[in-house]
């Protein structure tokens, strides 16, 4: 049965739906259902102020479709945590997972998560199997993003892993994370070396969070030479009031070269963000951003040449959102993008420096 027809069946089946909600120790996870159910689907139309193309610039994933309705991510699955064990199994489909999977076998493109784990000890947690990337402030599922549409250092910096982590709860206010992974958002490992990552996760007051995230690992292909990739992501949430929300992103990494003794090539991307609860239903959140990225490493090739061109894109975005219910979020951004060389394409195929489009959602969470 294909994939789309199991998430159907399964909708119909799913009696109950409960939020996710992270354990925060055994007694909490025990006190809850070990078994809930979720689901979410987001339905989007994308209109380009900048040409007519039927999808957006190649390194945009998520709402990557043009001037046409669409869906871009549809997920429901189930998970378990009766304060030892813990696993989750959920199938997804869209257009995030057509633009995003595609370098993925067929058989596991339809794998949102899928992964089994227990405590080692009583503030451990050991996850083996395909799961949620630790990298970065936004996430596949748009409900739970401050903008609808993702940052370009989002879009370009990995969604779901798959490996093992190892999860230690230091405390109420801190946590520790280790992964082995399979590679830089990778189901299937591209070669025999396994990646490394790390997470450090602080919460210092109850209105600021502080992240800091790492990579290490070579991701060419096995018959290409190595490139070691370093990578750090940190980011910041601060709720100034009870209506105003802050945050901060900033991402820089670097990929060796393929000769050896050349400076690596290396990129750097940042994004602001101020989010402001209007009333309870409605709020609205403008974003800056830029990308910079020595011949285009990671967002235009994996594999750069040096006499590839620099990447060097900046942009901003304003959304409104809407939610009538708990369970449903209405949305609308619009968001323009500009390059220091002539980066995108307007009509008749004519490159230009600016882009823009609007985006349009309703997205259901259960």
């Amino acid at each position: 049965m294909k994939a789309p027809a199991l998430l159907a069946l399964a909708c119909l089946t799913a009696a109950s739906a409960l939020a996710q909600t992270p354990a925060t120790s055994p007694a909490d996870s025990a006190a809850a259902e070990p078994l809930t159910f979720y689901g979410f689907a987001d339905g989007y139309y994308g209109y380009e102020l900048t040409g007519q193309c039927p999808t957006r610039p190649g390194f945009i994933y998520a709402h990557h479709r043009a001037n046409e309705f669409a869906l871009n991510n549809a997920v429901l699955g189930l998970r378990y945590d009766d304060g030892r064990v813990r696993g989750a199994v959920a199938l997804h489909a869209g257009t995030y997972v057509e633009a995003n999977y595609a370098a993925e076998p067929a058989a596991l493109r339809h794998l949102y998560e899928a992964y089994a784990g227990f405590r080692p000890f009583r503030r451990a947690w050991l996850d083996v199997g395909i799961f949620p990337s630790h990298i970065g402030f936004e996430s596949a599922l748009s409900k739970d993003n401050w903008t609808l549409t993702r940052s370009l250092m989002a879009e370009n910096s990995p969604y779901y892993e798959s490996g093992a982590r190892l999860t230690y709860e230091a405390g109420q206010r801190l946590t520790l994370t280790g992964l082995l992974l399979n590679g830089w958002q990778n189901i299937r490992d591209t070669n025999r070396a396994k990646a490394l990552g790390t997470q450090l996760q602080w919460k210092p007051t109850a209105k600021l969070l502080l992240n800091s995230s790492t990579f290490y690992g070579n991701e060419q292909p096995q018959d290409s030479a190595r490139r070691r990739r370093y990578f750090h992501n940190f980011y910041l949430s601060y709720a100034a009031t009870e209506r105003l929300s802050l945050a901060g992103i900033f991402d820089v990494g670097w990929q060796e070269q393929a000769a050896r003794g050349r400076r690596p090539d290396n990129w750097h991307s940042a994004a602001a963000l101020l989010r402001y609860q209007l009333t309870d239903k409605w709020a609205a959140c403008t974003r800056y951003e830029y990308y910079r990225a020595d011949h285009g490493v990671i967002i235009r090739s994996i594999s750069p040449a040096p006499t590839d061109a620099n990447f060097r894109v900046g942009g901003a975005s304003l959304n409104l959102d809407y939610a009538p219910t708990a369970h449903v979020l209405v949305r609308l951004e619009g968001r323009a993008l500009r390059s220091q060389d002539r980066l995108f394409t307007a009509d008749a195929g004519r490159p230009t420096r600016t882009y823009g489009n609007l985006t349009s959602s309703i997205a259901l969470s259960f």
